[in-house]
């Protein structure tokens, strides 16, 4: 029987509910007990004893009494077991939200959306036959049969020895079986995750794929991953239909063991007709029990392995930061002090920067790909910690201060905006929900976006699609800089926003570029230098390090690694 340990320890906020269902377990026990003994008393006294209708009219209600009582406690065992299926799936599905959003981009970068989709939706979802079914049937089964070998013993001594006999063998082949299913329904879940992960990487490349003319390639690629999925569940079906096959016979052939055994004493004249009928009906109810678990089976099998993987995200470590309610300094001098990062503690992102940005500064951070520009702004947007080395605002660390009030004071323009498929006014209004319909429109005026969003279908409340997918790259960018005026926050962090935009929407965003950062400090990540000539301070950074710092002009009379990116890229020297 597969009972992981992690999931049973979900159960404690709601642990109230699974004591009601185990004791409405117990009273299902007695009430097959008492049912069994009404209906055999019933029987014997009509045919053997020769009684009448109202000699036995009291029993006959006993008995629809309990078998009303019955059906009610089967149905209240079902609600209280699916109450703690749907507070536990509640429950971890939140956190593992949470936790996904608490381990930030850098962990999601890493790891497939379908797969972690998936995981979040069908995972969690998994585990409602867990708790509603298989883990309920965990405690009838132990319980219920409990009882009635008890009874059975007290009746007939040698019945309740056959009953325990036979009953081991069942969960014997059921956890042999188990061994076998397990390392399937793992197998099983991989696939269904891989899947997932790659249905969806094809649909977000859609466009590419048919630009390239490779959509029957991965059509064809769906197709396997398809065909390994089907093939696996087939087997894993197998294996759950065998393991039903098992105990149904099993379960039979014990049952039919009993009724032998039974019908030769009662032949011989060893044992009276009413214990002897009360006992064979009570056979098949203590077997049921097993024969039950082992339909549910599968679908513990099936929650344990979703688990798996919900717990190895939840068990990822996140990395201790300050409470929410740290005092939050201005934005004054922000110090950058010996800063080191490694990316899986071998590939070395930043070694050792060190450089400052004074308040109302714009500096701007050059250097080659891979250099550790989009390091350092990850750092300074606490998606990341250093491995070593500080960065404070007004010599205060930003690891003392709570990351979640730190970005309320920084504004992020990145290079990819993201949009969500809401309104244009939602998307705005992303960083400061509370602002009213004049100051998105405002915002949008300043971006040089209010124009285009008039003219959509209905304006500012017009669905603009998945990433913005009914917008230009320019109408995104736009939207992505009238967010930034929305927010109006003090620290703002650029991250080459004219990046593959034509020249008319290029001198848009940079005019409104210029405007954004009028009365900030401002760090711009330049992979366009033309962005970068009129910065106060430009930071040169090569393999993760600083290799230069300077103006412009300063710059290019030293001749060093900045000219000749200049002179690369085609600027005026």
């Amino acid at each position: 029987m597969k009972l992981d340990k992690r999931l049973f320890r979900q159960i404690k906020a709601v642990r109230i509910f699974l004591v009601v269902t185990v004791i409405l377990g117990l009273l299902l026990g007695v009430l097959i007990v008492m049912q069994a003994h009404y209906l055999s008393t019933i029987i014997n006294a009509i045919f053997l004893a020769g009684q009448g209708l109202a000699q036995v009219w009291g029993l006959l209600l006993a008995l629809l009494v309990v078998i009303v009582a019955r059906s009610i406690l089967l149905w209240g065992s079902d609600v209280a077991a699916n109450r703690v299926a749907m507070r536990v799936k509640t429950t971890l599905r939140e956190r593992l939200f949470a936790h996904l959003l608490a381990l930030g981009p850098d962990y999601t970068r890493g790891e497939r959306s379908g797969e972690l989709t998936n995981t979040i939706v069908e995972g969690v979802e998994a585990l409602d036959a867990y708790f509603s079914q298989y883990l309920p049937q965990i405690f009838l089964m132990v319980l219920v049969p409990l009882i009635i070998v008890v009874v059975v013993f007290s009746v007939d001594v040698l019945s309740g020895v056959v009953l325990l006999v036979t009953a081991p063998v069942l969960p014997i082949f059921m956890i042999l079986i188990g061994m076998m299913a397990d390392a399937l329904t793992r197998k099983q879940w991989k696939l269904q995750s891989l899947m997932s992960a790659h249905f969806l990487d094809v649909m977000q490349g859609l466009t590419t794929l048919k630009l390239f003319g490779r959509s029957t390639v991965q059509q064809e690629t769906i197709r396997s991953v398809s065909e390994r999925f089907r093939h696996t569940t087939m087997r894993v079906l197998r294996v759950a239909f065998l393991s039903s096959l098992v105990l149904e016979m099993g379960a039979t052939i014990s049952t039919a063991i009993v009724a032998v055994e039974i019908g030769l004493r009662l032949l011989y004249g060893q044992i009276a007709f009413q214990p002897a009928f009360f006992v064979l009906l009570l056979a098949p109810e203590f077997y049921l029990p097993l024969r039950t678990l082992g339909t549910r089976y599968h679908a513990g099998m099936t929650g344990s392995a979703a688990a798996q993987r919900i717990f190895e995200i939840l068990e990822i470590p996140i990395q201790a930061g300050a409470k929410d309610d740290s005092a939050m300094p201005e934005i004054g001098t922000l110090r950058f002090e010996d800063l080191r990062y490694a990316y899986d503690g071998q590939r070395d992102a930043l070694r050792g920067v060190s450089f400052q940005i004074e308040p109302g500064q714009k500096v701007a951070l050059v250097g080659p790909s891979g250099a550790g520009k989009s390091t350092l702004a990850h750092l300074l947007l606490r998606f990341i910690d250093p491995d070593s080395g500080t960065i404070s605002v007004n010599d205060v660390s930003l690891q003392e201060l709570s990351a979640r009030e730190w970005r309320k004071q920084v504004a992020w323009v990145p290079q990819r905006p993201y949009l969500l498929n809401a309104t244009v006014a939602e998307n705005i209004s992303l960083g400061y929900p509370e602002a009213t319909r004049d100051e998105v429109i405002q915002a949008a005026r300043q971006a040089h976006a209010h124009e285009f969003i008039e003219a959509l279908p209905q304006g500012y409340d017009t669905i603009i699609g998945e990433r913005g997918a009914r917008l230009s790259g320019g109408q995104v960018q736009r939207l992505s800089l009238a967010r930034a005026f929305l927010k109006n926050a003090p620290l703002l962090v650029m991250d080459e926003a004219t990046s593959n935009l034509d020249p008319e929407q290029e001198a848009l965003v940079l005019e409104a570029m210029h405007r954004l950062m009028q009365g900030r400090t401002v760090l711009i990540i330049a992979h366009r230098l033309s962005t970068v000539y009129g910065a106060d301070r430009i930071v040169v950074l090569a393999n993760g390090e600083v290799v230069e710092v300077g103006t412009h002009q300063s710059l290019l009379r030293a001749a060093g690694i900045y000219k000749q990116l200049v002179e690369a890229y085609g600027g005026a020297v």
